[in-house]
């Protein structure tokens, strides 16, 4: 298995990155190949601008159409260029972040902006009467899996489902769904730890043998049931779930997750 991590916290020494090392060393120690985008250490440029394009960077800048023109030309700038690279040689993609101000940092959403061009994760396959584009279960990154290993400050009991941060499945449905889900990955339940700023030295071994535990069977685990969107389960064009599939009860988010 290859696998790419794509880690975002500033400090090396913390939970984060002992989290991120540990995958590391676990992987490789089971025979796999893994490459790290350190996003901090790298000093990934966060923001999308004109200079992504290089001469195919219009004006006004139009970031979507912009972007899927240099990506068909090959004129993206060389670290886009080398992250796609990654992405496509990696057969499973693991996230390693705190869930900071109810998501991502913000180096690593500039990460998915800039990485994430038109005509590569999104603007792919065919729109008809029958099909909306490849996306949600289909695209460029099918075949792959994804994992999110989130560290939160709040204890469990604050995401839960009727926790005053709202459940961390909602919470996560926009990086797993929107994010992962639409270029065709197949998102794995995540990896979450509560209560990270209150944890010891003396609970870290019981943590590191539930991390490792869950990179050893990353091959075997279910991926979340998120419904495929050419597939029978939604109208299109307006891709609105059709009447009847939707559990007794369920609303939100959960109703794009089968059973």
């Amino acid at each position: 298995m290859k696998t790419l991590i794509v880690y975002a916290h500033p400090e090396p020494k913390s939970l984060n990155g002992s989290l991120k090392n540990l995958a590391v060393s676990t992987l490789e120690t089971a025979g796999h190949e893994v490459r790290v985008s350190d996003l901090y250490a790298m000093g990934w440029k966060a923001v999308v601008d004109a200079s992504d394009y290089g001469p195919d960077a219009s004006s006004p800048l139009k970031v979507a159409l912009d972007s899927g023109r240099a990506f068909d030309a090959g004129t993206l700038t060389p670290d886009v260029l080398a992250e796609q690279e990654k992405l496509l040689w990696a057969d499973t993609i693991i996230f390693q972040f705190p869930l900071w101000w109810y998501t991502m940092p913000a180096i690593l959403k500039g990460w998915v902006d800039r990485v994430f061009t038109y005509h590569f994760a999104y603007g792919v396959g065919e729109h008809s009467d029958t099909r909306y584009g490849e996306r949600f279960g289909e695209g460029t990154l099918a075949g792959r899996r994804a994992l999110l290993s989130v560290t939160t400050g709040g204890p469990e009991s604050h995401y839960s489902a009727r926790g005053i941060n709202g459940p961390i499945d909602d919470l996560l449905f926009p990086f797993q769904h929107g994010i992962l889900y639409y270029p065709g990955l197949e998102v794995l339940p995540p990896f979450v730890l509560y209560g990270t700023d209150r944890m010891t030295a003396e609970e870290y071994p019981d943590v590191a043998k539930a991390w490792e535990q869950r990179l050893l069977t990353l091959e075997s685990t279910e991926p979340i049931a998120f419904r495929r969107q050419n597939f029978g389960d939604y109208e299109i064009p307006s891709l609105c779930l059709k009447e009847g599939l939707e559990p007794e009860g369920r609303t939100g988010f959960g109703l794009h997750v089968r059973g």
